[in-house]
């Protein structure tokens, strides 16, 4: 097999893990309050709508 398709595997493999990452962090951010959210730049509404994993401490 060639080296593209190793190399498109762990791109792939990388996507899926920082989409993973994304929204795991979205839903730790969406337990903070909307003052917090607001100094980092962010919504509930935008967290919401880019997808959030449940964050259990």
């Amino acid at each position: 097999m060639s080296t593209k398709f190793f190399q498109n595997a762990l791109d792939r493999l990388v996507s899926a893990r920082e989409r993973q990452a994304r929204r795991y962090i979205n839903g730790a951010m969406l337990s903070m309050d909307d003052a917090q959210l607001k100094e980092l730049g962010r919504t509930r509404e935008e967290l919401k709508r880019e997808g959030a994993q449940t964050y259990i401490f």
